[in-house]
């Protein structure tokens, strides 16, 4: 068995260093029968690298140099579905400024984004809701929670998070909450860690599930991911994240954790940010790169298990040739090119996660 997966391995590696000759129709063509899903965008609290002001309307619908995201580059780039993302700075932890703070940036993406661009964007909170949209010739706005120290350590605010639209919450961000560490302060001896999920955070996680909120392990440390894992009934997604065994970043997976999540059903959305793409040249890196982390995650974990989450508007570095949002178009040539299928991208791009929506809805109403 051992001697087969390696002859396995080494095909698929001879096969997909191969480079085929694919033209703009093939390119256009294949790109338009995918609906395109980035479970990571950070537009509604972008404002020149700093977190946008509370009173600030937020205006997508020209193209802005400042920006990553706006409405024209979504369309050029061929967007079926965005998760806008509800990012919690550490710096609203306490005094119950977290809660608040969400629910301000959960405004912004339901008023000034949806709202104000009601012709081109439709909030949607299901699987069935962003296909349906896509049929509608709109673009479904999703809601993603960034910072489980948002809920205050309080369940009630998580139901009223999801009642709102939310469909993900990023267990933490780069800080460790009252019930769960972060990859981003797992080194720091100041901090009071808990070895992964306290109990408390294992109810977060089984309550998530009751609800049909994806549970996100982007920003966690590894004993918090094997803890979330093992607690929930329902697919975890990784919202934004890439392969530790490329670039060595604790906020990447290791290649285990690829595959421990893929054998439950999950999905990693491969981040776009330079630091997290490559260790040769930081903070550059190129769309090669990118497909290097897809190819990675489908020889060791498989094509199910990977999905797009770009991080647009939340880095301060992009790859070359995935610039914006509207460079997608450009991995889709390059993916082409590496000898992925029609079939295979669909999968990537939306596809995957979409299965994985339907697994925690469907776990969601089994609780009722």
């Amino acid at each position: 068995m051992r001697f087969a997966v390696i002859v396995g391995l080494a095909a698929f590696s001879i096969v997909f260093a191969q480079k085929r000759t694919v033209t703009d129709e093939e390119v256009l063509r294949v790109h338009r029968s995918t609906l395109l899903i980035d479970t990571h965008n950070d537009i509604p609290t972008e404002d020149a690298g700093k977190d946008r002001p509370l009173d600030a309307r937020l205006d997508i619908s020209t193209h802005s140099l400042k920006t990553h995201t706006d409405l024209p580059r979504l369309r050029a780039g061929g967007a079926g579905a965005v998760f806008f993302v509800a990012y919690v700075s550490a710096a609203y932890v306490g005094a119950a400024r977290g809660s608040a703070r969400a629910h301000q940036v959960i405004d912004t993406i339901r008023n000034d984004i949806v709202g104000r661009n009601a012709k081109d964007f439709v909030l949607a909170t299901t699987a069935d809701q962003i296909e349906a949209a896509r049929k509608q010739g709109k673009i479904a706005a999703l809601i993603g929670l960034e910072g489980g120290h948002a809920i205050e350590n309080n369940l009630g605010l998580l139901r009223a998070f999801h009642q709102r639209g939310v469909r993900y919450m990023t267990l933490t961000h780069s800080n460790t909450n009252g019930w769960a560490d972060s990859s981003g302060d797992i080194n720091d001896a100041a901090i009071t860690h808990h070895n992964g999920l306290t109990d408390f955070g294992k109810d977060v996680v089984r309550e998530m599930n009751k609800l049909g909120m994806m549970v996100d392990i982007s920003h966690v440390s590894d004993k918090t991911f094997f803890d979330a894992l093992a607690v929930s009934q329902a697919p975890i997604i990784a919202s934004h994240s890439s392969c530790r065994a490329l670039a060595n970043a604790p906020r990447n997976m290791t290649d285990q954790m690829i595959q421990d999540l893929a054998k439950k059903g999950g999905v990693v959305q491969v981040n776009f940010y330079c630091n997290f793409l490559t260790n040769a040249k930081p903070p550059h890196a190129t769309l090669t790169d990118v497909v290097a982390h897809i190819d990675h995650i489908r020889q060791i974990a498989g094509i199910g298990a990977i999905g797009i989450g770009s991080d647009f508007d939340g880095i301060d570095c992009a790859p070359e040739g995935l610039e914006d949002v509207s460079k997608f178009p450009n991995l889709t040539r390059a993916l082409l090119e590496r000898g992925y299928s029609a079939e295979d991208i669909r999968k990537i791009y939306g596809g995957n996660l979409l299965r994985v929506m339907r697994a925690v809805e469907k776990v969601a109403a089994a609780s009722k």
